[in-house]
């Protein structure tokens, strides 16, 4: 029962894989025993290289071509031969998560245990994904292959024909004593030009730690050491190896890095537009489209052309990819311009819902910028015991009441009037009426009666602190509010018809209800 639970599981893992390819078995097949075609050895005998010497793939997306390279007996790396690409899913850029489609970009270690002669689309090797670098930046999927026929859900398709030249290479460089070969996967040639074009996809960043690497081998010819530094790619040498984030670079790989960024620094001067290639899903080699092939890369490729099998999604591929323009992020320029709607302008542009663009603010003067310039004295609710103002100022609307008005200085007032009524102890908690306002704010009366009147008044209830009934008698309502009544200095009634001046109050605050 448990070898059955177990095999079932195994199936049940392999069909989440990308391409659902079978179970590795190292018994093999008799197609993973064919031998390398003779063309390709004859081939390697003019570059000066053996069916055994160790060997190093590249593939690039957009290009849709895969490359494997030998290593020849001065320890360089040549260019054995090109393969064009069937199919692959996805958009450029890397794998972030399974089931995307994305086929993986990156560098990954090919040993003898990825390689699968029984698989369900010919022959496949595992790409080795995801790698230390994929899992140090949170990516996930599994069983990413590179294998025959022409489909694809993440993985590289080669056709039957293809990938049994490129699985006898490596069976071969195996048994030369190879313990692990190198696939370097790019999303294009790392060239001067691409970056130009592609400098402002938001995988940018990534493509230029990738190319770091591929400076190292062309420029060297030699397998880069790869370390994970953080979530970036290190490459180098045996430091680099040794797990070194700042390994020695070569002089030759700078001069060519500064080279590179010189040129592509010239190209977006002339004027290169920076674009993004959007695919319906992945791309193949014009090789497999065309009556004949577009170069002579290919021209020791069988006639006629190789048996495609299935094919993943024929209506993508028939729609070529769109290039799209990607404006930066920021536009200083752009947004700086100060420019005006036009009447009967046309159809209005992204910047028409940008802020709309306002006049600049006037130099301010001398004297203008020192009362800026000055700190202006701090409120505290502290001080609102002294000072009347401040607490108006404070908690004045809080309440509802209306802000009191500033005080005007009256061109000649009465010495008596100099002196304000102390006011002590004013509780924030209760609410400040207009009438209390009004005595502790005064209008200067204008009729001279009031004045004489205010002069000759015996000080009584002036000089009375008012803080005491403030504080425990709550705001009176609406119409509830009475006149004062005030007798006249003499002690005499007043006259009936006559109007009687209230002593050391204003006639608008004796007139005003109190809110």
């Amino acid at each position: 029962m448990r070898p059955v639970l177990a095999a079932s599981g195994l199936v049940v893992a392999l069909s989440l894989g990308a391409c659902q390819d079978a179970g590795f078995s190292a018994a093999g097949s008799a197609r993973a025993r064919e031998p390398i075609p003779p063309k390709t050895v004859a081939l390697m005998a003019t570059k000066n290289m053996s069916p055994r010497d160790p060997i190093l793939i590249r593939a690039f997306k957009k290009e849709s071509e895969m490359e494997v390279w030998k290593r020849g007996t001065d320890g360089q790396y040549a260019l054995l031969k090109t393969f064009p690409i069937c199919r692959w899913s996805g958009q450029l850029g890397p794998k972030i998560r399974e089931g995307d489609r994305q086929a993986p970009e990156g560098f990954y270690t090919i040993s003898m245990g990825q390689m699968n002669p029984n698989s369900s689309y010919y022959l496949s090797f595992d790409t080795g994904y995801p790698n230390a670098f994929d899992r140090a930046n949170g990516r996930t999927g599994s069983y990413l292959m590179v294998h025959g026929t022409c489909s694809s859900a993440g993985c590289f398709a080669m056709t039957d024909e293809a990938i049994s030249e490129i699985y006898a290479i490596a069976r071969e460089a195996f048994a030369g004593g190879q313990r692990a070969f190198q696939f370097q996967s790019y999303p294009f040639r790392m060239t001067a030009q691409n970056l130009a074009r592609f400098r402002n996809d938001p995988h940018i960043g990534f493509w230029r730690n990738l190319k770091e690497g591929s400076d190292y081998f062309e420029t060297l010819r030699e397998e880069p050491r790869v370390g994970v530094c953080g979530t970036r790619y290190v490459f180098g040498g045996q430091d680099a190896a040794a797990g070194a984030c700042n390994p020695k670079v070569d002089p030759v790989v700078v001069a060519k890095r500064e080279k590179d960024e010189q040129e592509v620094a010239e190209l977006v001067a002339k004027g290169t537009p920076a674009t993004r290639l959007v695919y319906q899903d992945g791309g193949q080699h014009p090789f497999f489209r065309e009556t004949s092939p577009s170069t002579q890369l290919f021209a020791e490729q069988a006639q006629p052309r190789p048996n495609m099998g299935t094919i993943s999604r024929p209506e993508a591929l028939a729609a070529a990819p769109q290039e799209i323009a990607i404006e930066p992020k920021v536009k200083p320029v752009l947004l700086a311009k100060n420019e005006r709607a036009k009447p009967g302008a046309g159809k209005p542009t992204a910047l028409a819902f940008a802020a709309p663009a306002t006049d600049p603010a006037p130099i301010p003067t001398r004297e203008a910028a020192q009362a800026a310039a000055a700190p202006a004295a701090p409120i505290t609710v502290a001080s609102a015991d002294g000072d009347a103002s401040s607490y108006r100022k404070l908690l004045g609307n809080l309440f509802g009441g209306a802000p009191a008005a500033p005080p005007v200085a009256p061109a000649a007032l009465p010495a008596a009037d100099t002196t304000a009524p102390a006011v002590a102890a004013i509780s924030p908690a209760a609410p400040l009426p207009k009438k209390v306002t009004a005595r502790l704010h005064p209008t200067p009366a204008a009729h001279p009666v009031a004045a004489a009147a205010k002069v000759d008044a015996p000080k009584t209830d002036a000089t009375r602190p008012v803080s005491a009934k403030v504080e425990t008698k709550p705001a009176a309502k609406a119409g509830d509010a009475k006149p004062a009544e005030a007798k006249p200095a003499d002690g005499k009634a007043p006259e009936a018809g006559k109007r009687t001046e209230l002593p050391n109050r204003p006639r608008v605050a004796a007139s005003q209800p109190a809110n």
